[in-house]
């Protein structure tokens, strides 16, 4: 089997803000989120209880450099119960009795995930933006000694060459972050 019985799926920030494009400025291009839905489906069940799911919330208040940064998005500068915030419907139909960690920063990687996963030291990421918070999250695991496989089809970024862009460069991190899909993790 492809999946190891002590490595968990990650799934990065699955939200209705980077997924409905229609009114959110932060929505993956063209559609690209939901070209995940399919792999990201079929590895949740695969993964059956060894799935944590993230969720991006905003700073409250912005501090710091972040207080530059919502200058250029102030709509996305809400309480974290806002509903833009909120897992999108497949995502939250598959989240569900999982835990879910919310965090203000583009990296989730931290204690509360790490608890999340019960300290396991191998992860499989899905999500997005593959160029924000996926990267993000991967090197800040491998830094703490996690193995990480990116599974590219099951993750979208802020543009497709954004998204390549950043699994070309979390390649350099080779062996402790792999570029993998769907299919071979699957087996």
């Amino acid at each position: 089997m492809a999946i190891p019985s002590d490595e968990w799926l990650v799934v990065i920030d699955r939200q209705k803000v980077f997924a409905e494009s229609d009114w959110s400025d932060w929505a993956c291009p063209d559609g690209s989120f939901h070209t995940t839905d399919a792999p990201f489906a079929a590895l949740a069940r695969a993964y059956g209880d060894r799935v944590v799911y993230t969720r991006y919330v905003a700073p409250t208040p912005a501090l710091d450099a972040w207080v530059d940064y919502f200058k250029d998005w102030p709509q996305f500068l809400v309480p974290p119960d806002d509903p833009m915030y909120d897992l999108t419907e497949d995502t939250a139909a598959l989240a569900a009795g999982h835990p879910v960690v919310s965090r203000d920063t583009f990296g989730k990687w931290g204690s509360a995930l790490s608890e999340a996963i019960g300290g396991a030291k191998k992860i499989a990421l899905v999500g997005v933006a593959t160029d924000c918070c996926v990267i993000t999250t991967a090197l800040a695991a491998a830094d703490a000694g996690v193995a990480v496989r990116v599974v590219a089809d099951a993750c979208a970024g802020s543009s497709p060459e954004n998204h390549q862009r950043a699994l070309d460069t979390m390649a350099l991190f080779a062996p402790l972050i792999t570029i993998t899909d769907s299919a071979a993790v699957l087996g």
